[in-house]
This record gives C-alpha cells, sequence and structure tokens, in this order.
C-alpha cells in the first residue's frame, strides 16, 4: 500500500508550483489563473534520511533505494465548493482518496499574482477551505443517515449502530468542531473509517512566503503558526518561488545557494517529512553489498507484516527477524562487531517494528 499525502488549498496560492519542485518535473502546469489545474497530478518523491548514506557505507552497499512518498496535487478549492462550486464537488473527491493533506497558505504580497479574494489573509484562507471540507462532511453524512434509518428500523443491527455513530458525529461538526475518534471502540473506528471524511484528514499547512522571508517567516507566517499550534497541527515554511529554482539546479550549485540564503536545507525536505510524520509512518531499513533500502510501515507494525513489504512470502512463512537499531549499530559501526557484542536482537511475530530497525528476516519457503 502506497502512501499519498494531498496538495490542497485555494487558487494560486502556489499548489502547484510546489509539486513540480516536489517531484522536480513541469507535470502539473502553473499559470495565474483560477483552476488551471483540474485532473490531479501524482508525483513519488524520495524521503530524504541521513541515516541511509551511512548504512550503504557500513556495509558498502552497491545503490541506496530511498523511502518514497506520493504526493498528489489537487486543484484549487474556492467557497461553496462543497455546492459544487468551481468544478468543488469533484476536487472534493479527490481529497477523500489521500491519506493526508498539506495545506499550502499563501503567506506573500504579490501584485502578478491574482489572490481569488482580492488581499491577503491567510486565516481566512484556511478557514474557507477547512469550512468547505466541513460542509461537504455534513452533506455526505445526512445523505448516509436518511439511508441508515430505513435499515435501521428492521433487524439490522448495523446499520441501528452506524446510525448512532452518524449522528453523534454531526453532532459535532453542526457546531463547527472536528470529530475526534480517538475514543471510539475498535468496531465504531471500522464504521468511522467507512465515512472518509475529510475534515478528519491528517493535516499539515505549508505556509508559502515570499524568498526573503523563507529562512525566518513573515508576519503572515507567524500568524498560521500560532494559529497551527492552538490546533496542534505541524507547519512547513516554505518559498515556492525558492524551491523551484532548486529543484532546477545540480547538487554542487544547490548547495551553494541554499547557504546563501542562510538555509539548513531545501524546504521540501522539512514538508516531506513532517508529511512522513503526520502520516504516522516509520522507516526500517535493510542493508548488505547488494543495495541499502528505505521500507516505510505505519507506526506499532508487527515484524511479520513488516516482512510482507519486502514480499508477501516473507509474511506467509516468517519465522523471526535478527534486527538491530541504527542508533545501537553506528556505535559499532559494523555489524559482526556489534553481533559478537551481542546487540542483534531476535525478535518473534508480536514484535512492532521501531523507527531505525535493520531487519533481517527469516522465514520458510
Amino acid at each position: 500500500m502506497g502512501f499519498r499525502c494531498g496538495i490542497i488549498g485555494l487558487p494560486n496560492v502556489g499548489k502547484s508550483t510546489l509539486f513540480n519542485a516536489l517531484t522536480r518535473t513541469s507535470l502539473a502546469q502553473s499559470e495565474n489563473y483560477p483552476f488551471c489545474t483540474i485532473e490531479p497530478n501524482i508525483g513519488e518523491v524520495d524521503v530524504p534520511d541521513d541515516r541511509l548514506e551511512i548504512l550503504s557505507e557500513i556495509n558498502e552497499s552497491i545503490q541506496i533505494l530511498p523511502a518514497r512518498l506520493t504526493f498528489v496535487d489537487i486543484a484549487g478549492l474556492v467557497k461553496g465548493a462543497s455546492q459544487g462550486e468551481g468544478l468543488g464537488n469533484q476536487f472534493l473527491s479527490n481529497i477523500r482518496e489521500v491519506d493526508a493533506v498539506a495545506h499550502v497558505v499563501r503567506c506573500f504580497e504579490d501584485d502578478n499574482i491574482t489572490h481569488v479574494n482580492g488581499y491577503i489573509n491567510p486565516l481566512e484562507d484556511i478557514e474557507i477551505i477547512e469550512t468547505e471540507l466541513l460542509l461537504s462532511d455534513i452533506g455526505n453524512l445526512e445523505k448516509r443517515a436518511s439511508s441508515l434509518e430505513k435499515k435501521a428500523k428492521g433487524s439490522d443491527k448495523e446499520a441501528k449502530e452506524k446510525l448512532l455513530l452518524v449522528n453523534k458525529i454531526l453532532e459535532e461538526l453542526n457546531k463547527g468542531l472536528i470529530f475526534d475518534e480517538s475514543e471510539l471502540d475498535e468496531t465504531n473506528k471500522k464504521y468511522f473509517s467507512e465515512f472518509s471524511l475529510l475534515s478528519s484528514k491528517r493535516m499539515i499547512y505549508v505556509c508559502n512566503v515570499n524568498e526573503e522571508s523563507a529562512s525566518s517567516g513573515n508576519k503572515y507566517s507567524k500568524v498560521v503558526e500560532e494559529y497551527a499550534a492552538s490546533k496542534k497541527i505541524k507547519v512547513a515554511r516554505i518559498s515556492a518561488s525558492i524551491e523551484s529554482q532548486i529543484s532546477q539546479l545540480s547538487d554542487e550549485e544547490r548547495d551553494e545557494y541554499i547557504d546563501s540564503l542562510e538555509l539548513e536545507e531545501p524546504g521540501l525536505n522539512t514538508l516531506i517529512r513532517e508529511g512522513y510524520s503526520t502520516l504516522d509512518l516509520v522507516t526500517y531499513f535493510t542493508s548488505g553489498p547488494k543495495e541499502t533500502r528505505a521500507w516505510t510501515i505505519k507506526r506499532f507494525t508487527l515484524a511479520p507484516e513488516s516482512a510482507g513489504k519486502i514480499h508477501t512470502d516473507f509474511e506467509k512463512g516468517f519465522i523471526r527477524a535478527e534486527t538491530i537499531n541504527y542508533e545501537e549499530l553506528i556505535k559499532f559501526n559494523d555489524f559482526q562487531k556489534a553481533k559478537d557484542a551481542g546487540k542483534v536482537r531476535l525478535e518473534g511475530k508480536e514484535y512492532e517494528v521501531q523507527d531505525g530497525d535493520i531487519m533481517n528476516f527469516r522465514f520458510n519457503n
């Protein structure tokens, strides 16, 4: 299963420019008019991870294969999208298909780039988008409730349970609140996931600032950061303009350019890592002379299922896993020395694979 992060926001906030920079392509059109992007553009990106290079050196690997994350550039939403404005229903359905959303918020002034509202107000922009997600969920749940009510009048126990949950969710959404599913039991969590609520998608705010504000931010991005902190939502501050330029440079030119801007790294690296974190993903590694490779799994994934990421036979015939965490391995800088010191463990079927584990799976054919 791949993990998909949708890029959403109002028109002309820099979504497609950001997507192009992420994927180092010109796949997504970027023009100064609303609804330039209609069909969602999809691209895979490498997840930056310094551990790969070090593991590769330890094991003298021929090649390095990073983890991958899929980004989906979704067309700009507008006020009234939940009622079909600006092809809103089509665009909202695209959001339903991603695991998390990166909400790009315009935090720069530029008379040459039109803002759909005619002025810059990041919090108002956020409110427009999130209200449309909320209204779309309310409309869909009300339709679902109507259907469930008919079934619940009979002896359909599941329909009655789902109807109770739908009404409970609607009560919160109609107050303008995001429903918190964390306290639900396992059965209701399963029902909840079937509803695919847009308002409950994991979220990152991406502050698109001008070039001068890339390192320190500006008055607009600071407002978003304060608002995000109050909602416990992650924020990535990026200048899409700078990232677009960086994406066209060689590695050496890129490093020089980043240094000249007094940036620690490309802002896209921050966005990718925040997307990875927001999806609650972790990385484990396989490493040997042939290759060092990063594998993406959900946090708390057990060893057999983690092995299945490599091949289904690994999961079916799983016996146990030989493992050591990256932090422990680099103390010895050699797998065999770490093993001789008793630091390499054998783990069974109930082991939850941790971020940074180097795994060697044993299985029956």
